[in-house]
């Protein structure tokens, strides 16, 4: 098989790239005025509005002829159907049938896994409602009123991004908080504002082992035993984990554990028991929504044709940048303030899943895969790097994400500001200012006796600069489930476009087995180290400053 560069298709959109690269969005707007009719999308309460992209029908045309020569739908059917592809782990990736609606059953290694999930789900749903109810208490028999989540990168992002997107959507008064790193002022600054005897602790690890998460809560255990007795810190627990033996052996109670699958990889681990924070915030009922809103997707992503599909055409563009455009990065701005989170999850999201230079067959990749992914909640941007977007010799494609509808109906024309300021961003962005129009304004500013060329050349915008708009009629739990199952597809198709495994993640385990080493350095009981000389020398520094004091 060909190199994916050397692939009659990429060659053609090379070529093409070529052709069009100096044309200006500006004058594809004012000379198609059905533009947004052909480059928009809409599917339930999702509109994707992609028409201030540097495209032609026919960049449109010979992505999907990209998308078609690598076999994209058999690759979307392998996903569904739970085959390995995740082939360095030798496991299926079936986030999806966390919230497969459908009853058809889905087979790993023979056996049909819905009635697993459907028994976890069940016991998430009777826990949440004993705690909602006061059935279930703590030590001292009082009801919990705090929880506090325990967690690391998809144990913690996940729960995190969506119990703030969905606070109005709240069931009960319990408030939530969230520990990840082993900084100890996070877990000081949390400890403190809570109550041993009315908090429950979720403890969040697929492996039980992640040194951050186990690091911390045998903090919180040494904590809850000084305030409330030895037996207290098992009352006030309960596992998430794929390894549940472990939890067993840390002094998990059984019954305190749920647990969830090595097919359910981290950062897309929120539908299942990860979720156990929003499900304690939004209830099962709500729950159920957020899931079927993803299950929808899903269907879309599986059914519709390619030039219709959602992730499919985001995947696409992502990569018409990434790879002819050269763009490294990438701008995800939500236009709201519940979902200002949700940047740094998918963050992980794409980078973690698409950082990758070796194929699937294992070969060195010699193009760009994934992107650099930052942003802000939308007027915050505005006022800080919206100004490199705009004047910055970078070229970064963004994501706009609105929402039509305030959940609050008191501030509609408030919300209506919000919107207008995303949408002028997005017009400025595609449309920019020429020369002509800049002094223009300096004339009709400060009167046509004055002429100021310097000043004229600051204020010219190139403009066509790349945007899509993602708007939600409203951000409810069936909307949200929606928007991040757009997200995973978009970032599986970029994958298996670029023939990169999106499944592992190497990289990050380097570091992992490098800190235990350290670490005994740190302690003076290390023996002899592979470790670099500026790192044993920062060490020693450390050790100075800390024998000092």
């Amino acid at each position: 098989m060909k190199n994916l560069i050397e692939q009659p298709a990429w060659l053609a959109l090379n070529r093409h790239y070529q052709e069009i690269a100096t044309n200006h969005m500006r004058d594809a707007f004012a000379s198609e005025q059905n533009r947004f009719v052909r480059f928009s999308i809409k599917h339930e309460e999702i509109l994707l509005d992609y028409s201030r992209n540097r495209i032609t029908d026919l960049t449109m045309r010979l992505l999907l002829d990209l998308a078609e020569s690598v076999n994209i739908k058999e690759k979307i059917n392998d996903l569904f159907a739970g085959n390995p592809i995740n082939t360095t782990e030798k496991r299926p990736v079936l986030h999806t049938a966390l919230r497969d609606y459908s009853s058809n059953p889905v087979f790993i290694d023979h056996e049909n896994i819905t009635e697993k999930i459907a028994t976890a789900r069940a016991q998430l749903f009777r826990f949440a409602d004993e705690i909602h109810t006061g059935k279930r208490r703590g030590s001292t028999g009082k009801p919990f009123q705090h929880i506090v989540n325990i967690g690391i990168g998809g144990s913690f992002l996940g729960p995190m991004m969506c119990a703030n997107a969905l606070l109005d959507y709240a069931v009960s008064n319990l408030k939530f908080h969230f520990i990840s790193t082993i900084d100890p002022d996070h877990l000081h600054d949390v400890l403190s504002a809570i109550d041993p005897e009315t908090t429950l602790f979720i403890v969040s690890s697929k492996s039980f082992s992640t040194m951050e998460t186990m690091t911390n809560t045998k903090q919180v255990w040494s904590w809850l035993a000084g305030k409330l007795g030895a037996d207290a810190p098992r009352k006030h627990t309960v596992a998430v984990t794929a390894s549940k033996e472990k939890a067993l052996t840390f002094g998990i109670p059984d019954e305190r554990i749920f647990t969830f699958w090595d097919w359910v990889g981290g950062r897309y681990s929120i539908w299942s028991a990860i979720g156990l924070p929003l499900i304690l915030m939004i209830g099962a009922n709500q729950f159920s929504e957020f899931l079927e809103g993803a299950y929808e997707i899903d269907k879309h992503f599986q059914q519709t044709p390619l030039k219709s599909n959602i992730p499919v055409i985001l995947a696409l563009l992502a990569i018409w940048y990434t790879n002819f455009f050269n763009t490294s990065t990438q701008a995800i701005i939500p236009y709201s303030h519940r979902l200002r989170y949700l940047v740094p999850y998918i963050q992980q999201m794409e980078m973690e899943s698409n950082g990758k230079s070796v194929a699937v067959n294992g070969d060195r990749i010699s193009y760009t895969t994934g992107s650099i992914i930052f942003g802000e909640e939308g007027c915050n941007g505005q006022h800080s790097f919206h100004q490199l977007l705009h004047q910055g010799r970078h070229l970064i494609p963004v994501d706009f994400i609105l929402v039509a509808k305030p959940h609050h109906k008191t501030s509609q024309s408030q919300h209506d500001l919000l919107l207008a300021s995303a949408l002028s961003q997005a017009h400025a962005l595609m449309q920019g200012k020429t020369a002509k129009e800049a002094r223009q304004e300096l004339k009709e500013a400060a009167g046509s006796q004055i002429h100021d060329e310097i000043l004229n050349l600051h204020l010219a915008i190139d403009g066509n600069k790349p945007s899509n708009i993602i708007l939600l009629d409203q951000l409810n739990p069936r909307n949200l489930g929606a928007l991040l199952a757009i997200y995973e597809h978009k970032i599986f198709v970029q994958g298996a476009i670029w023939n990169i495994n999106s499944f592992d993640q190497w990289g990050v385990e380097l570091g992992k087995k490098t800190l235990p080493v350290i670490l005994e350095q740190m302690k003076g009981i290390g023996k002899d180290s592979f470790l670099d000389h500026s790192t044993m020398s920062l060490i020693n520094h450390c050790k100075k400053i800390k024998d000092k004091s």
